[in-house]
């Protein structure tokens, strides 16, 4: 009888143990992001881009040519109003940084999204915001009292990423900036 007390003793005693015991979490940190894999090819627009064409000498030294189609491009005879439709944003010059998102379609590279890294890059002003995107991917806020600035940025996918806010950038021209995220659409005016 003795032996049962203390097997039963044992056995609760592992019960309770395992109760108290608790199985480790991992410890999330507020920077801790997702990696997302980027499709986006970077580099500089050259010399051989047309009105339709764009020539990209990448980072890594390769050049691309992309078609730039717009609602009425022909594509082999097949009209790609509804279809394929390439979005460039900020203008293409010879000589300026461009992020460009593509699919290839029948061996031929048909750009999605062009955005002119270099047109993006600036003081920009709101009613609520003052804040110059900087080469490098800094952004410097010029409003002091604001509880969250914009301190980062980067082309993510052919999105622009400002800290951890994600967004279309649905215009960029010489002199305004329109992103939108499911908060809404932001309009910007350049700063000289």
């Amino acid at each position: 009888m003795k032996n049962l007390g203390f097997v039963f003793a044992s056995l609760m005693l592992l019960v309770l143990a395992g109760c108290n015991s608790k199985k480790e979490k991992p410890n999330l940190q507020a920077n801790d992001v997702e990696e997302v894999a980027d499709s986006t090819v970077y580099g500089v627009c050259g010399e051989g881009t047309s009105m339709h064409s764009l020539e990209l000498i990448t980072d890594t030294g390769d050049t691309l040519t992309y078609t730039i189609l717009d609602a009425e491009a022909d594509m082999d005879g097949m009209v790609t109003e509804g279809g394929l439709v390439s979005h460039v944003e900020g203008g293409l010059m010879a000589g300026d940084k461009v992020a460009v998102t593509g699919q290839k379609v029948d061996g031929e590279l048909i750009a999605d999204k062009v955005i002119n890294v270099t047109s993006l890059l600036g003081h920009w002003t709101s009613i609520d915001k003052n804040f110059e995107i900087e080469e490098g991917g800094t952004v410097r806020s010029s409003v002091k009292a604001e509880s969250n600035p914009w301190t980062s940025w980067k082309i993510l996918n052919g999105r622009l990423l400002l800290n951890r806010d994600t967004f279309n950038i649905n215009s960029l021209g010489a002199d305004s900036l329109y992103i939108e995220n499911d908060k809404g659409i932001y309009t910007f005016k350049r700063q000289k």
